[in-house]
């Protein structure tokens, strides 16, 4: 069987009729039906990229979910991203840090139910703080929103792991839960239309009317030979009445239909009806309606003609026409998706979004989008097809004949778009019916329509064609002028005669904002970069930093240093310090008095400006008093005598010693109480807190910001005993409850405090005494004691003859016979020489004499 393959942006296709009584090894061979006839594909491919090529090179997909508005993409680190159509990331959420198995969206777009491998659910809104979160102690594989969640009596949700189990918010904005089903495995799969719920388990299909709280139907898997894990169960509902059911390689289309009132009795309203079945050649990863036929995607496995052994081919993107009795294939494509080889069948998911007929292909390393061809595509296929089947020089006969006359049509139809866009391919490099078609386009007031598919590369028209183009949108449109000169390399026209126009419309309109930028553009590719630079500073232009740096205009700018101090100071301020061996500014005085480039210039280096710290200090208590008293305690050339005499000198009275003086002036000037309390701590002078809550004490806010802070430097109840009885005092009982509180924690603190001390003592109690416990060594000759008390050392001849000697802690020895006798405590000995030392000069003596 031929393969057609196919890579994002070529597409080819074939048809082939199947019917479901017949199995693939009975289809005939006959050459007449193997030969696919060449027709023209139905769809288009092309990659997702931008933020999803990044994201994909760093992590793979799991799941992916299609909003008209947006998609939103769940991968296997537990991430989800939100991307635009083109696949730009505008939010990011990290879930979890395994796999995300599901992500649902309501039909608004404004809300999102995600759950992960490790049993996260969360359901919150995109523009809202409501939220469900929810751990569970299993996978949770599948989570389906009320398609009307954002409706206040639609807040429904079901999860699905072992059990399927629907969360309803109450009156109360309470979550109940039920279980709909349970007991047959683990849910794969579930799809939420209208009322109706549907989902898989390991036994089959299930659906549920959430109106009528009845179960209609179960639909059984047929191949039960699969492992539902590795080939799971695809659903997809039509309309809302109409569920896709594609398990292995079987597809059901079941139609819900309301049961005869005659026949109801007992049974539910509704039940199920399979409208068509039949097999497929392979595995099914996923399934979308295309109006009345079937979009399906199949996982192929193929056998080598030179192996036995299986492998993995290229999925398929097939489109089939389901019928009674079996199908009719319409197209069937091979996508070369990245890393194919290495993915299983529960690898692909198959999304599509309904208003735009858009399908997309998810694998793990890769997002391939199919959509319908429009009737260009058909043309371009018409062209290529002709170009491959005639001769050169025919062919560029009739490309230009067929081309010329299609663009003709569509001219005529009114497309002019469609018409200047098939210009770049049916015109290619011939300039004269470059030059013929744009003069067409201007005789019917088109110019604009064909200025973006203009030759800009190697071929080039004349000047004259762009700058004519140039004169209609100055003309007319303003900002698609500005456009074109940003897009436009600006060898293309000649730069002065544009210059000379846009001045002379600037006559007319002397501030409009989109002129004046283009015209500092255009003279910047002119290279008058000082003229461009005097427009973007009257403009207040973001771009006039990076114009200097870009083209080192430094010197330029001396004379412009206080507008640039005007347009955006801190960018300045960042640009004179970083390049101070590049500008001279030692003249401006408005520069220096600018307290953010002296703060700034202090920080980098307390030497730097030093002849300006005295006007510093101004500028500090004046516009940035917190940062006064650091900048007076890092300083050292300030020169604090003459700030004295300055009318600030309450500001420099903290460093001076008159801390009273400086707390009055917080508290009366500032009237700031939580700095007076960070002041008084700092000083920690029980004079200063007692000023503190004299002055606070008629002053509720105050009393306040002290009872909320004072009790861990001062006691309480010198404040409380103060408070006039009656006084109302905002806030109070929690200041109250907060003075509890630190009181506990003093009292714990001091607990644990002193456990810890007796711990060590008795650790240190312990090593004291086996210290003293271990021997001593006791030499043979020892130690004269006294001459007069003690006649004889220690000196031994024979070492077996016993002799008696008394070692004390205190590492002094005697003869036993030397010792005075024992002291007033019966059965203590103390030594006489330390104990001679604490009575006093001759003591011992004396002692030993008696």
């Amino acid at each position: 069987m031929r393969k057609n393959i196919i890579t994002p942006g070529l597409q080819y296709s074939r048809k082939k009729h199947r019917n479901v009584g017949r199995k693939p090894s009975e289809e005939s061979t006959d050459e007449s039906e193997e030969e696919d006839s060449e027709e023209e594909p139905k769809l288009k491919y092309e990659r997702l990229a931008n933020g999803v090529t990044e994201i994909l090179q760093k992590d793979a997909a799991s799941c992916m979910t299609v909003h008209d508005k947006f998609l939103a993409l769940g991968t296997h680190f537990g991430k989800v991203f939100l991307l635009d159509i083109q696949g730009n990331v505008t939010q990011k959420f990290d879930i979890s840090p395994v796999k995300i198995n599901q992500i649902s969206l309501d039909e608004s777009g404004e809300h999102v139910g995600i759950c992960s491998e490790d049993g996260k659910v969360q359901v919150f809104g995109l523009y809202t703080r409501e939220g469900f979160h929810e751990n569970f102690d299993c996978p949770i594989k599948v989570v389906a929103l009320h398609p009307r969640f954002s409706s206040s009596n639609c807040k429904q949700f079901v999860t699905g792991g072992n059990k399927l189990l629907l969360y309803e918010r109450n009156w109360l904005n309470r979550w109940k839960t039920s279980t709909l089903h349970e007991g047959e495995g683990t849910i794969t799969n579930v799809q939420w239309r209208a009322n109706l719920i549907a989902w898989a388990n390991n036994v089959g299909v299930k659906i549920y009317d959430i109106s009528t709280k009845q179960r209609i139907t179960n639909v059984l898997r047929d191949n039960v030979s699969l492992r539902p894990d590795m080939y799971p169960c695809s659903l997809c509902w039509k309309d809302n009445t109409t569920l896709i059911v594609g398990w292995g390689s079987s597809i059901k289309i079941c139609a819900v239909k309301e049961r005869d009132h005659a026949e109801m009795r007992d049974l539910p309203s509704r039940y199920v009806e399979i409208v068509s079945a039949f097999e497929t050649e392979f595995f099914i990863s996923g399934l979308a309606p295309l109006a009345d036929q079937l979009v399906t995607l199949y996982f192929v496995k193929e056998t080598s003609d030179h192996m036995e052994e299986e492998f993995r081919a290229r999925p398929r993107l097939d489109i089939i026409q389901p019928l009674a009795e079996g199908c009719e294939e319409i197209s069937s494509d091979a996508l070369t998706v990245r890393n194919f080889q290495e993915n299983e069948c529960r690898d692909y998911r198959l999304e599509h979004s309904e208003g735009e007929s858009l399908f997309y292909i998810i694998s793990p390393k890769d997002i391939v989008v199919a959509k319908e061809r429009d009737q260009d595509d058909h043309i371009d296929w018409l062209l290529d097809k002709k170009k491959c089947h005639i001769g050169t020089s025919i062919f560029h006969c009739l490309f230009s004949k067929i081309g010329m006359a299609y663009i003709n049509h569509l001219v005529e139809k009114g497309d002019y778009d469609s018409a200047a866009r098939k210009c770049q391919k049916v015109l290619g490099k011939n300039m004269e019916l470059w030059e013929n078609e744009v003069y067409r386009f201007k005789t019917i007031g088109q110019l604009k329509a064909i200025s973006q598919y203009l030759p800009r590369g190697d071929l080039r028209l004349r000047p004259a064609i762009y700058e004519m183009i140039l004169h209609e949108f100055l003309k007319t449109d303003y900002e698609g002028f500005a456009m074109l000169i940003r897009e436009w390399p600006g060898e293309l026209y000649n730069n002065m005669t544009v210059i000379q126009a846009v001045t002379d419309h600037l006559k007319k309109d002397p501030a409009n904002g989109t002129l004046l930028t283009t015209l500092a553009e255009l003279y910047t590719y002119d290279q008058r970069y000082d003229r461009a630079l005097e427009i973007y500073l009257r403009l207040r232009h973001k771009d006039v930093y990076q114009l200097i740096h870009k083209h080192n205009l430094f010197s330029a700018i001396e004379d412009k240093i206080v507008l640039l101090m005007d347009f955006d100071k801190e960018k300045a301020v960042d640009m004179l310090l970083d390049n101070e061996d590049k500008i001279s500014v030692c003249a401006p005085g408005r520069l220096y008095l600018s307290g953010k480039y002296l703060h700034k210039l202090f920080k980098r280096d307390h030497h730097k400006g030093q002849k300006h710290h005295e006007r510093q200090i101004g500028l500090y208590a004046e516009y940035d008093r917190p940062n006064l008293l650091p900048f007076l305690r890092d300083s050292i050339h300030c020169p604090l005598e003459k700030v004295l005499r300055n009318q600030r000198r309450a500001h420099v009275k903290m460093l001076m010693g008159n801390c009273r003086r400086a707390l009055q002036m917080i508290m009366e000037e500032l009237e700031d109480v939580d700095k007076a309390i960070e002041f008084a701590k700092e000083q920690d002078d029980a004079e200063l807190w007692e000023d503190l809550i004299s002055y606070s004490i008629d002053k509720p806010p105050f009393i306040t910001g002290l009872l909320n802070n004072i009790g861990t430097h001062v006691d309480p109840i010198l404040l409380i005993h103060r408070i006039k009885e009656g006084m109302e005092i905002p806030n109070l009982r929690d200041s109250l409850v907060k003075i509890l509180q630190d009181y506990n924690l003093q009292i714990l603190l001091r607990e644990g405090c002193k456990k810890i001390l007796v711990a060590d003592s008795l650790s240190l109690l312990q090593k004291n005494h086996r210290t003293q416990m271990r021997g001593v060594r006791v030499d043979a000759c020892g130690l004269l004691v006294d001459q007069e008390t003690c006649m004889f050392y220690f000196f031994v001849v024979d070492m077996a003859q016993n002799f008696s000697v008394v070692v004390f802690h205190c590492r002094h020895m005697f003869h036993k016979e030397c010792l005075p006798s024992p002291g007033t405590i019966p059965g203590v000995q103390f030594c006489n020489i330390c104990s001679a030392k604490r009575r006093g000069p001759g003591s011992g003596i004396l002692e030993m004499k008696k």
